[in-house]
């Protein structure tokens, strides 16, 4: 028979769940942290759209194999537009206009620039997904922003947009919107399926472009760039999001969410390595503070 007293742990399991969910966004953060170095090195040989829509076919296929091999069923009829706006924002969206901006501007750059998304998913988080942050919350959130900001606008020396920033701001909104939705896709199935689905039932439109758009050459590609290529349709695409929508699940959108602030240094630091771009003292300092914003944010109540 089963107990309708309260154990004495009912309080810790909560919280338990929510600091695991929060070590799963930070994995998540940690693999998506390299993804712009690795898209500069893609892009400087390949086609900005193929390798946006390359490794969603690519990612696409490996899904195909996962789903068959464990025999997932297929989503429920209800949830298909959810998936097609995941789709569209996570695989032609965010991967599409980031693609583009690395381009023109450095990975360093655009990894800062991408610290904001944090505060784009908790407005996405309580317009779709009706989580409630506490003032705390939004405080932290924006403090960690600004933060982020001031750091962006003293690296370019004053405040310029390039075509590359009003790139990223439109990446930024589509993950935004794209994380939300998926991170509420996963209250009823598992964050791996999630992404599978995803990618599964948007091949009739990547595979297809992503022929369409490879390379006339591949020999002619350097290998370097195509294992970028590589590391962002398997780890970026589609492995990083196994720890992220897991850990959107069990910590909350909003709450998780923040732990992106934390990626602009992470990809600062890759950068440095593979793309051989300077850090300075400065940004670790902003790191520092922005750390603790995350520490403070995940701290706040978020209902």
């Amino acid at each position: 028979m089963t107990s309708t007293t309260p154990s004495a742990d009912s309080g810790t399991a909560p919280a338990s769940r929510a600091l695991l969910g929060l070590a799963l966004g930070f994995v998540g953060v940690v693999i998506f942290g390299a993804t712009l170095p690795a898209t500069r090195i893609a892009v400087g040989y390949m086609d900005p759209w193929f390798v946006a829509l390359g490794r969603a076919a690519a990612a696409g296929l490996i899904a195909v194999v996962v789903l068959a091999v464990l025999r997932r069923p297929l989503p429920p009829r209800r949830d298909l537009g959810r998936y097609a706006v995941v789709a569209l924002c996570l695989i032609a969206g965010f991967p599409g206009f980031s693609s583009l901006a690395m381009v023109t501007v450095p990975a360093s750059h655009g990894g800062v620039v991408i610290g904001i998304l944090p505060l784009g998913t908790a407005i996405a988080a309580a317009l779709v997904a009706r989580e409630r942050p506490s003032i705390g919350f939004w405080l932290t959130g924006l403090a960690g922003a600004a933060l982020v900001l001031v750091f962006t606008f003293r690296q370019a020396g004053g405040f310029h947009v390039s075509p590359g920033d009003l790139f990223l701001v439109v990446a930024i909104a589509a993950a935004a919107i794209g994380y939300t939705v998926s991170g509420m896709l996963t209250r009823t199935r598992p964050g791996w399926e999630v992404v599978s689905w995803m990618l599964v039932l948007a091949l009739p439109v990547t595979l297809p472009l992503a022929w369409w758009l490879a390379p006339a050459e591949p020999a002619a590609v350097p290998a370097a760039a195509w294992w970028s290529f590589a590391y962002v349709a398997l780890f970026s695409q589609y492995l990083g999001f196994f720890f992220w929508n897991a850990g959107l699940a069990m910590g909350g959108i909003a709450r998780v969410g923040q732990i992106q602030l934390l990626q602009p240094f992470v990809t600062l630091g890759i950068a440095a390595t593979l793309n051989r771009e300077p850090v300075g003292a400065d940004t670790l300092l902003f790191a520092a503070a922005v750390a603790a914003c995350v520490l403070a944010g995940s701290r706040m109540k978020a209902r």
